[in-house]
């Protein structure tokens, strides 16, 4: 217990330190103490996969202390370290500290240095408490952090408009999707009297022969509501349609927030919360139905928009829809294991990705448009062979990580029997030719073809600082091998037994497991299969267009005009947020406004009151004129009439 409460606290001692001490100890002590503790998460981290893996250490679930109680109703602090969330402690803590070492290159101008720092190791510190928690108030806890956290990052440039309103529209659009999560959490407590994971997936049958009344007389099994509203929650974290459109936005913040939050931690959130929550909805086929569709959904229409994208970081933002929606396609299939494979592979590359956008904007003087790039291979050759072996993880060339992870999940939806599942396959099976396109051609714009930049700029090319190159170095490595020596135990092994639950009738990875034999042969019959030709093919059209005929895409554009517009618009849900639901929100608001507070609550009520009160003073005024005969005479009158009715009584 004192190791876990080590990893948790390690990174949010260093980010009390770096935030409130920051002028005490400088520039330098700030990026040391973030950088130690995150460092001692990641080796502590290791050390419990380990010793879970290979040391035969016990799962632990042991609660912390007791925060409160309510009508029997127990809040808690507690752990559940298991594979599943060993995995991801590992992973959200290499690619920190790896973006740690990275910002002391990329940030070391900026005024804000500590203050950063302090940000992004408390980010760690919320992703670690989400997930290790055991319990579903802990997972709310780090769920709402790694928000608010992500809210201050994407504006850390508060004085950016563009900045500002990126960091405004990810906190609008994740509190709709964490209305819905809270929701579901809420039915949880409601249902089973418990927010610890053991007692409420114990439960989890006796639920699922439950109605819930939603509207009127309408009811629907309790067990899919409450999956539903919890994937509500996981589409605005994971940005899954409609909830994505604040993810490419985002990228107004600076780049190592990109590779830490919005590639492989904080947008992973919502797939590690529903493969954590697979004996919940293995109980509803119509849920997983729904999580399969809204995933095919977004792998396929967010590839399309990286085609079209010309910032550097935009391409690669694109890139991260896209293939959450394949990690939420395999949840769909029941493909647990394969959605947090293809997690894990993804944050490697992803991150690298990003960080080596980084490098070439930091080369190009902040310049992030692809088009004003070209040639950088001999300026910048680390950057430019680690970007190579991201894009061809990304792609799922053969051998490299993103190729196990990504074709598992294909073969999985394609022996699913969840409605949607054909729907899903023919997605992400193109979406494999538009992933390679729209990568190679951001690579091959970048680093290959003529130098497009200015003549200043040219002049100053070089390649990155070695505390920009080595995590890109490191990022690269598990790039390439980490997809090949974990296949087998990860996915055709037990690594996830008794840690995530599938159903007999709906296990697809032991339909696949039936035909793995080794890594080398899996490797081997990939090549009976579309994705490894259409990935090629991919990369053939975008250096065919690119290099070779520039001509044909200025073309294409110009003969697809309307097509073009449509995906420079984003498909106009942007619009639709900002000119119908924002823009028609502040109607409301205004109207209510104007025909409730001001005519009626002001109006009417307030004033209205006020005034009848002052009229009747007014009037009530005019009897006090002073004269003591007007007085005696009024109490005259009333006596004469107070005895005239005595007497018609009687």
């Amino acid at each position: 217990m004192n190791t876990l409460l080590i990893i948790v606290l390690a990174p949010l001692v260093a980010s009390i330190v770096a935030g409130l001490f920051g002028k005490q100890v400088g520039r330098a002590g700030a990026h040391w103490v973030c950088i130690l503790g995150v460092g001692l998460a990641f080796v502590l981290s290791a050390n419990v996969l380990y010793g879970l893996v290979y040391g035969g250490n016990p799962v632990i679930n042991e609660r912390v202390y007791t925060w409160m109680v309510s009508d029997g109703l127990h809040f808690e602090i507690g752990f559940l370290i298991d594979n599943l969330s060993a995995l991801m402690m590992c992973v959200v803590t290499f690619v920190s500290l790896m973006v740690h070492i990275y910002t002391v290159g990329y940030m070391h101008e900026d005024p804000g240095y500590q203050r950063f720092f302090s940000y992004i190791s408390l980010f760690t510190f919320a992703m670690l408490m989400l997930v290790m928690s055991n319990n579903f108030l802990q997972l709310f806890f780090g769920w709402e952090l790694v928000g608010l956290v992500s809210y201050l990052l994407i504006g850390f440039w508060y004085k950016k408009p563009t900045a500002i309103h990126a960091n405004l529209k990810a906190f609008l659009v994740n509190r709709v999707g964490d209305f819905g999560f809270l929701l579901g959490i809420a039915g949880i407590a409601y249902l089973a009297g418990t927010l610890d994971y053991a007692e409420a997936f114990a439960q989890a049958p006796a639920m699922a022969d439950q109605q819930m009344i939603l509207i009127g007389d309408w009811s629907w099994n309790a067990v899919t509501v409450i999956c539903v509203l919890l994937f509500i929650g996981a589409m605005g974290k994971s940005a899954q349609v409609p909830l994505h459109a604040w993810l490419p936005d985002s990228m107004e913040g600076p780049t190592p927030i990109s590779a830490l939050i919005h590639a492989a931690t904080m947008v992973t959130a919502g797939i590690f919360m529903v493969a954590r929550m697979s004996p919940m909805f293995e109980l509803s086929p119509a849920a997983l139905s729904f999580v399969m569709l809204i995933g095919a959904t977004t792998a396929f229409f967010m590839g399309l928009l990286g085609i079209i994208q010309n910032d550097i970081k935009r391409v690669v933002a694109y890139s991260t829809l896209s293939q959450l929606g394949y990690m939420t396609v395999a949840l769909g299939a029941s493909a647990y294991a394969a959605g947090i494979f293809h997690l894990m592979t993804h944050a490697f590359f992803k991150a690298l990705l990003f960080l080596a956008a980084g490098s070439v904007i930091i080369a190009m003087h902040h310049e992030q448009d692809i088009r004003k790039m070209g040639g950088l291979k001999k300026y910048m050759p680390v950057t430019y062979w680690t970007s190579l072996i991201g894009s061809l993880a990304l792609i799922g060339f053969p051998g490299m990580a993103g190729f196990y992870s990504k074709d598992i999940i294909i073969e999985a939806v394609h022996e699913s029997h969840t409605w949607g599942a054909s729907i899903a396959y023919y997605s992400v099976l193109i979406g494999v030719f538009i992933t390679a396109f729209y990568s190679f051609r951001m690579f091959f714009l970048v680093f290959h073809g003529k130098e497009r930049m200015d003549k200043h700029t040219r002049e100053h090319l070089k390649e990155s600082p070695w505390v920009v190159t080595v995590p890109l170095v490191l990022l690269a490595v598990p790039s390439v091998i980490i997809g090949a020596l974990t296949v087998k135990s990860v996915i055709f092994g037990n690594f996830f037994d008794d840690v995530i639950y599938v159903h007999p009738s709906q296990d697809v990875i032991g339909v696949i497991s039936a035909h793995f034999h080794s890594v080398l042969g899996f490797t081997a019959n990939s090549f009976k299969h579309p994705p490894v030709y259409l990935a090629f093919a991919g990369v053939a059209a975008a250096w065919f267009i690119y290099l070779k005929r520039p001509s044909i895409a200025d073309n294409m554009a110009k003969q697809f005009s309307g097509l073009y517009r449509l995906f420079e618009n984003k498909y106009y849900v942007d619009h639709f947020y900002e000119k119908v639901l924002a823009a028609g929100s502040r109607g409301l608001g205004h109207g209510f406004w104007k025909y409730g507070d001001e005519a009626i609550i002001d109006g009417a009520m307030v004033n209205g009151t006020a005034n009848t009160i002052g009229r009747f003073a007014g009037w009530a005024r005019k009897l006090q004129s002073g004269y003591l005969y007007r007085y005696a005479f009024a109490m005259v009158i009333g006596l004469s009439g107070l005895m005239g009715w005595l007497l018609f009584k009687s």
